[in-house]
């Protein structure tokens, strides 16, 4: 049915309102940082050129020093994992943050600990006067990292490292105020989209992948080469990295450009595989995997998931920003099958099959648009970072294997025979039936369980996206997502900007739709 012309430019005049006094804080970093592999520590320095566009002058700023959740059993990580009753062993992991001595523009600054004792992992940095709308600040402080065993995210394992939570971060300061708070296992970020220039000193022996682009043209080109031809001879004993020099220790370079968050990873025996994405509008991004040589290992084939991935998801919703896309293969963790942050992502799914292995990747691939590209508080609102990225990943899952993750073999043969529309809408039907009690709009760090977050945050997210599809349409609910990636990437939408989008793009108000996300129950 064809809207009223007044009722489309409605939306439209809302939409440009909000967009003309939207605003958000711009950063760069300059970070050097040197592994020591055999103490499991890091030592780095980084300058940080803050400006605030903000319409206030700033006193303070506030800084994450994650590091510092996993130094003790009364941080607020460790305090929030013994009241998870999904959580059945606690574990003993600690590492931490020291040698901290910033300056604001050359000059010693004035620091204070956050006024909650357990959270040790924030600090306030004073400024020296006030920073004011349109300025900007250096802010430089050297830091000393002990990792932990691999544990939520971070660490160490078997001779590979998990660089994540690592370096000193402002916190956003956005129209809500300041969001500063501590490091958790259940609820992940809200960051200040910021460029970096990294520079990694480590032994020469390590590969690594990480955030961003390397700049060592030697390096970059050997890894593209063995990488080639890993995934030409991807059924043979696979070409492993040696380094081209006899140093003992190089330094590697990477630059990434309007991206959240920084991370990176390394083993001295990664097998790299690498292919080249070709997207619809004739960009080619780069593709790398980084994986064990185990026998029978199922990530033979991971260049493809990963390359699948990006062509699905940037036809979905639009196209894919970045200039690389790379899946690393972890410690085992059978609680997490991975971890994303951008252009890079973390994959701890040990006990596989290669249709859940492409679906892991596929999701966490997914959280370049839905965490990187579209920057939301993941904190506050973690549906909308990983309920709408389920929701793809359930559509991946229908159309490449007609299976599903929440139910796995248990889809009768019947159900598998279906064409991919009529599988989702009996898959989605399954999953009306099962209790969801908890709202969708819950944050984080008040949900019951690490249980109930990921079934309400994951799955009640997008069978809440599912029930507009099948009122609108497949065709219809892409455009809607499109809408929203359009005026939303690089920037922080909140649920009302998801909203009015969608409201754009569908012509028709969804208020009442978008109150189910406070419904307790099912809907």
């Amino acid at each position: 049915m064809k809207k009223p012309l007044l009722f489309i430019c409605f939306f439209s005049a809302v939409s440009a309102i909000a967009q003309k006094s939207y605003w958000q804080q711009s950063v760069s970093y300059n970070i050097d940082v040197a592994l020591n592999d055999k103490d499991k520590t890091l030592k780095g320095s980084e300058t940080i050129v803050y400006r605030n566009n903000s319409p206030e002058s700033l006193d303070f700023i506030w800084f994450h020093i994650w590091p510092n959740a996993y130094k003790n059993d009364s941080t607020a990580l460790y305090q929030h994992l013994r009241r998870d009753s999904s959580k059945k062993l606690m574990p003993n992991a600690y590492g931490s943050i020291s040698g901290l001595n910033f300056k604001v523009d050359g000059v010693a600054a004035v620091t204070e600990p956050h006024s909650n004792p357990n959270y040790i992992d924030i600090i306030k940095v004073k400024l020296p006067k006030p920073l004011k709308s349109g300025d900007s600040v250096s802010i430089s402080t050297g830091f000393d990292v002990k990792l932990p065993p691999y544990f939520s995210r971070s660490g160490y394992e078997d001779g590979e490292f998990m660089i994540c939570q690592w370096y000193p971060k402002p916190a956003v300061y956005d129209k809500d105020g300041w969001h500063e708070f501590p490091y958790l296992d259940m609820g992940e970020y809200y960051s200040d989209y910021a460029s970096f220039r990294v520079n990694i000193t480590l032994p020469s022996g390590y590969v690594v992948g990480a955030t961003g682009v390397l700049q060592n043209a030697a390096e970059l080109q050997q890894y593209k080469k063995i990488g080639a031809e890993n995934v030409a001879k991807r059924n043979k004993k696979p070409q492993l990295y040696k380094p081209a020099s006899t140093s003992s220790a190089k330094t590697l370079t990477y630059v990434a450009d309007n991206v959240p968050d920084f991370a990176w990873f390394a083993d001295k025996g990664f097998v790299i595989q690498y292919d080249t994405v070709k997207l619809p509008a004739g960009k080619v991004v780069d593709a790398f995997t980084f994986y064990h040589d185990k026998k029978e290992t199922l990530w033979n084939n991971s260049i493809d998931y990963v390359k699948d991935a990006v062509k699905r998801y940037s036809g979905w919703i639009g196209e894919y920003e970045y200039p690389l896309v790379q899946a690393v293969e972890g410690p085992k963790n059978n609680s997490s099958g991975g971890m994303e942050y951008p252009t890079i992502t973390l994959i701890t799914s040990p006990d596989a099959k290669p249709e859940s292995l492409d679906a892991v990747i596929a999701h966490e691939v997914g959280h370049n648009w839905f965490m990187s590209m579209l920057g939301s508080n993941e904190r506050m609102h973690t549906w909308q970072d990983e309920g709408l990225n389920t929701y793809f990943q359930f559509r991946y899952e229908a159309e490449k294997y007609r299976t599903n993750s929440i139910f796995g073999a248990q889809i009768p043969k019947e159900v598998k025979a279906l064409p991919a529309d009529k599988f989702l809408d009996a898959v989605y039907g399954a999953l009306s039936g099962i209790p969801m009690e908890t709202a969708i709009e819950t944050p984080a760090d008040q949900f019951k369980s690490s249980d109930d977050y990921g079934l309400i945050s994951y799955v009640k997210t997008a069978l809440w996206l599912y029930l507009l599809e099948a009122e609108v349409g497949q065709e219809k609910m892409n455009k809607a997502f499109q809408t929203y990636f359009n005026e939303w990437h690089g920037k922080h939408p909140q649920p009302e900007d998801l909203q009015a989008s969608f409201e754009k793009s569908l012509g028709a108000s969804l208020g009442k739709y978008f109150q189910l996300l406070d419904k307790v129950g099912k809907f």
